[in-house]
């Protein structure tokens, strides 16, 4: 096996759940479209491996990929209207019981849903854990905006998931 197999196998371990879980984000919680999805962006990544030219962390090159593939496939399937699987929700959802958690969640995504591709991305990369500095690299805004944006979004969705 050569380096560049190697390389991938543990890139492939290490970031497959990062990705299933913004793919299943983007897909409404369709498990198998996300598994597509995900192996469409582990092709990408498998093909242009020896091309990355470490000019930014690893793992922001692997999620750029991933949100424009998500955003790609968005575009050309709009019609999606399943719910998004259970996430941990930090800052939105207050905690409840597993009934009243779950109908928050139900219409947090679907407040999501309505958000413009870029503040969907946005959001659904705060929710996976990424630092700001790192979501600003994907998506390619500065970071004083991308901190902005962030604090107006989590507003939106608060208000819209309490029916404001």
């Amino acid at each position: 096996m050569n380096k560049i197999d190697n390389r991938y196998k543990e890139l492939y371990k290490a970031h497959y759940p990062k990705v299933m879980r913004l793919c299943l984000g983007y897909v409404a919680g369709d498990e198998d479209l996300a598994k597509d999805l995900s192996q469409e962006i582990f092709i990408k990544i498998w093909e242009n491996l020896e091309n990355f030219r470490s000019e930014s962390n690893i793992s922001t090159w692997i999620y750029r990929i991933s949100v424009n593939t998500c955003l790609s496939k968005l575009r050309t399937k709009k019609k999606n209207s399943r719910t998004i699987g259970l996430v941990d929700v930090p800052d939105i959802i207050e905690e409840h019981s597993n009934a009243d958690r779950e109908n928050q969640l139900a219409r947090l995504y679907a407040c999501i849903k309505k958000l413009s591709e870029t503040n969907r991305a946005i959001i659904l990369l705060v929710l996976e854990g990424l630092p700001q500095h790192e979501i600003s690299d994907i998506i390619g805004i500065k970071h004083d905006a991308i901190r902005t944006r962030i604090h107006r979004i989590k507003n939106q969705l608060t208000k819209c998931v309490s029916n404001e």
